[in-house]
């Protein structure tokens, strides 16, 4: 299929700013750039290409670690030098494991100052940022690394831990001792992440499952 450029203007570099959104949640994934031949391989091959300005290269995403990006459209704004792509992202679109690519707060006008302030709507950004660390540690961790000593041991470890830290919140939570519980499954949770990068399953994947799950549930006549 044969692109029409007249409309687009490229920088002086050749290329255009591409806006990656979910075409089902519209949850803003990404910005890659363009050039010329990276959108006619997109059109021509149904899935996201992109020029990497580090590496001065054309790059497909998802070639490697299969997060694909199948294409449904691509407008462009009224001044003809930004794209948006609408597409259906398989698994997550961020290197680091998250689902966004937009996870770092800077500034909330609810709150009234500048963030990071740690509460629900930073939820995602928190679990994948301690998810990198394990996923590094996991490579990268020396002898005294507790996340690297896990996944030395193996799955049986990683679930045993699970299993112990299931019980103590339980206990906790008997006590009904609410600091308790907030401490012992901040350790659970830590724990299940591990066992997520065990598997090579991020966190996005989880938040996917459950934001579908609540739709499911908006939609129940119950």
């Amino acid at each position: 299929m044969k692109i029409d450029f007249a409309n687009l203007k490229f920088d002086e570099k050749g290329l255009i700013p591409a806006i990656v959104q979910d075409a089902k949640t519209n949850a803003v994934l990404m910005l890659a750039y363009m050039n010329e031949e990276s959108l006619a391989r997109t059109v021509e091959s149904g899935y996201t290409w992109f020029w990497s300005r580090s590496r001065q290269e054309l790059w497909n995403k998802g070639a490697t670690s299969g997060h694909m990006q199948k294409v449904l459209s691509i407008t462009y704004d009224c001044d003809g030098d930004t794209l948006l792509l609408k597409v259906e992202q398989t698994g997550n679109a961020c290197h680091t494991g998250s689902y966004s690519c937009f996870n770092y707060p800077l500034w909330n006008s609810g709150e009234g100052k500048n963030l990071p302030v740690i509460g629900e709507e930073n939820l995602p950004s928190v679990l994948s940022e301690l998810y990198a660390v394990i996923q590094d540690k996991k490579e990268h961790g020396g002898e005294k690394s507790y996340t690297k000593y896990l996944f030395m041991s193996g799955q049986d470890k990683i679930l045993k831990k699970v299993g112990e830290e299931t019980a103590e919140t339980i206990i906790a939570s008997k006590n009904n001792n609410s600091k308790e519980v907030v401490y012992e499954m901040s350790d659970l949770w830590y724990h299940c992440l591990v066992l997520l990068a065990y598997h090579n399953i991020s966190p996005g994947a989880l938040l996917a499952e459950l934001g579908g799950r609540r739709k499911q549930e908006n939609n129940s006549k119950y």
